[in-house]
């Protein structure tokens, strides 16, 4: 129990730290050092998150984590649409719709079976990582990489954010983050 709560802990502060360093180097980069209404902006942002999370309920109580035979199709999802997005140029938004609609066919497959019915999700946030632009995810390799970071917290994130929108995005925008961030510092 301490486990499952240490890690639910531990998804929820990588979300909020990736979110603040990201609207921290937004305004790093649009706006001059000594702009107080953007320091401002940042910090009631980030305060307004932080008190919402206590306030609204956003996750069930008990703990459980998506299976990895249902994750491993996060990172196959970010392949097939980074490859018609990249290797095709089909664009990222044509890209998602064929990937996003193949998968949401899988369940017809199989009617009765529950692991089919949890696939279309895993591709769609998959899709998310592979939509980024070539110049953010320049290598199949780097996709491969966001995709299973991506999926890890898709792993995670079971329970967490119920009935949020952009739960799919934002774990795809961490894995392509981490990625990146990772890249920029090697």
């Amino acid at each position: 129990m301490k486990r499952d709560k240490a890690i639910r802990t531990f998804t929820l502060a990588a979300v909020l730290i990736v979110q603040i360093v990201f609207l921290f180097l937004i305004l790093k980069n649009n706006y001059d050092s000594s702009n107080y209404v953007a320091i401002t902006i940042l910090f009631f942002i980030s305060a307004t998150v932080l008190f919402g999370h206590g306030y609204l309920d956003l996750h069930h109580n008990k703990y459980d984590y998506e299976k990895l035979s249902v994750v491993i199709w996060v990172p196959i999802g970010a392949i097939a649409c980074h490859l018609l997005n990249v290797n095709y140029q089909l664009g990222s938004v044509l890209s998602a719709g064929i990937v996003g609609t193949l998968g949401s066919f899988i369940p017809n497959l199989n009617k009765q079976s529950d692991y089919f019915k949890k696939l279309p999700t895993a591709i769609y946030c998959g899709v998310f990582v592979g939509m980024s632009s070539n110049t953010i995810t320049p290598t199949l390799g780097f996709v491969i990489a966001a995709g299973t970071i991506a999926g890890l917290f898709f792993l995670l994130s079971k329970n967490l954010f119920i009935g949020i929108g952009g739960k799919l995005g934002t774990m795809a925008f961490l894995g392509v983050f981490i990625v990146y961030l990772i890249n920029l510092i090697a």
